[in-house]
């Protein structure tokens, strides 16, 4: 995946977890909580994926600028 999907994927991931544990806290439900937390876990995962591939691909082309004006 690419840095804006992950970052779109984790966000949803989140958002999709932190309900899921509000469901799950008002229905009593410990197994949704659950779910929901580890969710957001992964969401968090792949936001955090997704800023290291923008960050990665920002120092490549900074690196590629710097030899091209040595050109």
């Amino acid at each position: 995946m690419g840095s804006t999907t992950d970052k779109v994927a984790g966000t949803a991931n989140e958002a999709i977890g932190k309900a899921k544990q509000g469901i799950g806290k008002a229905v009593g439900s410990d197994k949704l909580q659950g779910e929901g937390a580890a969710q957001e876990v992964k969401g968090d995962a792949q936001k955090a994926m997704g800023n290291a591939k923008s960050a990665a691909k920002d120092a490549a082309n900074k690196a590629a600028d710097l030899v091209n004006r040595k050109l």
